[in-house]
């Protein structure tokens, strides 16, 4: 699984649902949900 800084809860967390994207300048990035709170996650980087 991956792992992302959930910005709610403080804390580095496991992703459920990650998703591979591409941002608009053309970087990599994953996108996920906090299993704790529901907050939006996100990972600039490769996936």
């Amino acid at each position: 699984m991956t792992t992302g800084y959930c910005v709610k809860c403080r804390t580095k967390r496991e992703m459920n649902d990650p998703k591979s994207i591409t941002m608009k300048n053309g970087r990599p990035a994953t996108k996920g949900i906090c299993p704790t709170c529901g907050t939006k996650m996100f990972r600039i980087g490769k996936t």
